[in-house]
């Protein structure tokens, strides 16, 4: 925690307020879930009631004897199943992006003093001083 300058009449909370809020409460992040891995995403992809579907009707033309329908069919099904694959994996790369710029820095009052925190420590009742140009993403607190 980096000291600024001093508040005039707003002390906002204490630095033991704070704490215990934040034990209370946990840390201002955005819900996290599991990155999936190659072959989850390659399972979800299979998975798919429309692909299992063509996948079916292209092996039904091979046994009945269509051969060029069949390949043609199946050919088609795999490159979009390649596609599907290569946006969920792009999909996954983006929200990794997300979640590591979603705690940018904030300025609060505590104990009568401007500090810059992260902002995942925000608490609930934190007094955010906004200036020009910042952004605020702090879903869990009430600004006074």
């Amino acid at each position: 925690m980096v000291q600024e300058k001093t508040s005039s009449n707003i002390k906002g909370l204490t630095s033991g307020q704070a704490k215990e809020k934040l034990t209370k409460e946990g840390y201002n992040n955005l819900p996290s879930s599991k990155s999936k891995n190659i072959f989850a995403i390659i399972f979800g992809v299979i998975r798919e009631p429309m692909f299992i579907l063509l996948v079916g009707c292209g092996i039904l033309y091979l046994v009945m004897g269509d051969l060029q329908g069949g390949i043609m069919l199946m050919s088609f099904v795999f490159v979009i199943m390649g596609i599907e694959f290569y946006q969920e994996k792009k999909t996954e790369r983006a929200l990794d992006a997300l979640r590591d710029m979603a705690s940018p820095r904030a300025l609060v009052i505590r104990d009568g003093k401007e500090l810059r925190i992260a902002g995942f420590e925000v608490v609930t009742d934190d007094i955010i001083v906004l200036q020009e140009g910042d952004r605020r993403r702090n879903k869990r607190c009430t600004c006074s």
